[in-house]
């Protein structure tokens, strides 16, 4: 069962998130998704990161599941 992610405001200056924000596209993430990857990084490496941390979604888009591919094929086998 997934959990809920808990959502914060965050408040930053407008250079700091332009920066962020290209890093970002650098590296096929959301800005979101990139401060969750240095904030989990700064844990790891402060030796604070709780062991029951599920693992963040690699960056770009999710590969194809086989149920997708395989209901593209049967909708042009109707055809």
């Amino acid at each position: 069962m997934a959990t809920e992610r808990k959502k914060i405001l965050l408040r930053l200056d407008p250079a700091v998130h332009d920066a962020l924000a290209r890093w970002a596209g650098d590296e096929l993430r959301s800005t979101n998704a990139q401060i969750e990857f240095l904030l989990r990084r700064a844990l790891a490496d402060a030796g604070r990161m709780p062991g029951e941390v599920g693992r963040m979604r690699r960056p770009g888009r999710p590969p194809k599941t086989i149920d997708s591919v395989a209901g593209a094929d049967t909708d042009a086998d109707e055809e």
